[in-house]
């Protein structure tokens, strides 16, 4: 019988050396997952009930916490499951389906945070023509593209490593189904989907990452040229939020994919995983609500009207029990 084959099930080891704080671990991720959740839908329905941040900055915004709310949902809630039930099981196809829309999600950020650098881009270096060049049927075809392109990408990698063959040796030393571990437990030759993987996402990563860099270099050329201190705040002020996401959403992809392996454990990877992952996703509603004052100011409008609407519906309740009481005196 031949070592070779499609194994019905993958064991995802997750946190072995952890199991002794399984309800910790529960209660942490449990909390960041529905902060990221709630925190993004939260960004998404101010940007649309404010007429105010009805603009394409917040148009991408609400595709970007969108996105985060997806890219959390394909890894946490198994995880959450496996730390209720202590099942570590995942069937074959159901790890392929989670790998591919962890690299879907995941490729569609490094476009969608380009789109969103080249957004600024525009509203900096040329704000007069920036409502012509960004209208509405232009956010549309980028956000569009930008999904698009993260739903296409990983379908080739995907198919190729579907393919492999793996061996009864099926524990992951990870907690969720990504490309890398599965490639390294299988049996077949791998030289096709490792040079496959190695080359789309070299590709997602250097066409995103040259985009941004070149939108941002252009933004700080144009804002040195402002005479006026207050001008050049007011300016940077407008993208600061995006290039804080930007600047810890790379460096901790560098750090996983880029920098030199030698010696880095696959519980080191594990950790890094998680803050990309997890950590990251969180990070962004507190970045974009207390670096943004535009958010900050529909919050309060926002909250303020709920309260005035508590307020109401209070004094009508406590209006209507009053007559009531005077009617029966």
């Amino acid at each position: 019988m031949p070592n070779d084959t499609k194994v019905p099930e993958f064991i995802l080891l997750g946190f072995p050396e952890l199991q002794e704080f399984r309800f910790l671990l529960f209660v942490v991720f449990l909390t960041a997952y529905l902060f990221t959740f709630f925190g993004n839908a939260l960004i998404i329905g101010i940007s649309n009930l404010d007429v105010g941040l009805h603009t394409p900055m917040y148009f991408f915004l609400s595709n970007f916490s969108l996105l985060e709310m997806c890219y959390v949902s394909v890894t946490v809630p198994r995880l959450l499951g496996s730390f209720v039930t202590g099942s570590q099981a995942i069937s074959f196809w159901t790890c392929i389906t989670q790998m591919y829309f962890f690299f879907f999600f995941g490729t569609t950020e490094f476009f969608l945070l380009a789109t969103m650098a080249y957004d600024r881009y525009l509203a900096i270096c040329h704000p007069l023509q920036y409502t012509v060049l960004m209208d509405s049927c232009s956010c549309a075809y980028l956000a569009f593209g930008s999904w698009m392109s993260g739903f296409l990408t990983p379908f080739l990698p995907t198919a190729f490593i579907s393919q492999l063959s793996f061996n009864s040796s099926n524990h992951i030393n990870h907690f969720f189904c990504d490309t890398g571990p599965l490639i390294k437990l299988a049996t077949s030759n791998t030289f096709i989907a490792e040079v496959m993987v190695f080359l789309v996402s070299a590709v997602v990563v250097l066409v995103s990452f040259l985009l941004t860099v070149t939108s941002y270099g252009l933004i700080v050329f144009t804002i040195c040229r402002i005479p006026s201190a207050s001008g050049r705040y007011k300016a940077f002020s407008t993208c600061g939020s995006h290039l804080v996401v930007v600047i810890i959403f790379y460096g901790t992809v560098i750090f996983m994919y880029i920098c030199p392996r030698s010696g880095q454990s696959s519980d080191m990877d594990k950790v890094v995983s998680v803050f990309y992952a997890i950590i990251t996703p969180m990070l962004n509603p507190i970045i974009y609500t207390l670096r943004n004052k535009d958010v900050k100011k529909a919050l309060k409008k926002a909250l303020k009207r709920v309260m005035n609407k508590c307020l109401k519906h209070r004094g009508r309740t406590l209006l209507t029990v009053l007559k009531g009481t005077s009617t029966h005196t």
